[in-house]
């Protein structure tokens, strides 16, 4: 177990505490760990990186540490009433149909190779934003309007953009294997 991995695994070990803080209105504390998880997040990316650390493991768990933190943030927070739920509703859909289609293409044993898009790469920075933005704001008692809106629209259009993309991608990849057979 190498130690880019070891920090990703405890960033996943964060989010309970995170999600906790979150509900119990330790919104402080909650701001403190986020940090502490985008932090380790860049930690662990720089060691891969730069002292050849990197490891098939790694290049799993890091995004999926990524996305665990995001879509536990955006329901918690809704849990909470700090979002919307259709916002919440919207950003944790869009990752399960992501994963759905995955195991449905595997299933089908026409599996199909998941490259992150430039369009879900912007998705996923304006969801970690927004989510620094709301949880400052909360922790630190500021008004954050009208950016938190104008972020807000921008999730949720990179995550409608986002899902048509990978709905189009993984269409033609499955439509692709009827062709084939």
């Amino acid at each position: 177990m190498s130690i880019p991995n070891l920090i990703t695994l405890g960033r996943i070990l964060l989010v309970p505490i995170l999600v906790w803080a979150i509900i119990s209105g330790e919104m402080r504390l909650a701001f403190l760990l986020f940090l502490i998880a985008g932090i380790s997040d860049a930690v662990d990316g720089f060691l891969a990186k730069r002292f050849g650390m990197a490891t098939e493991l790694g290049a799993y768990l890091d995004p999926l540490a990524d996305k665990v933190l995001i879509v536990s943030i955006y329901v918690a927070l809704g849990i909470t009433g700090a979002l919307p739920a259709w916002a919440v509703i919207l950003v944790v859909s869009r990752d399960i149909m992501i994963v759905g289609a995955v195991l449905l293409s595997w299933l089908v044993d026409h599996p199909v190779a998941m490259k992150p898009l430039p369009v879900s790469k912007l998705n996923t920075a304006t969801q970690i934003v927004f989510a620094t933005l709301k949880l400052a704001s909360l922790a630190l008692g500021f008004n954050a309007e009208p950016l938190l809106t104008i972020l807000m629209a921008l999730v949720v259009v990179t995550t409608l953009l986002s899902i048509a993309f990978y709905l189009r991608g993984w269409m033609h990849h499955m439509n692709s294997a009827e062709v084939e057979s």
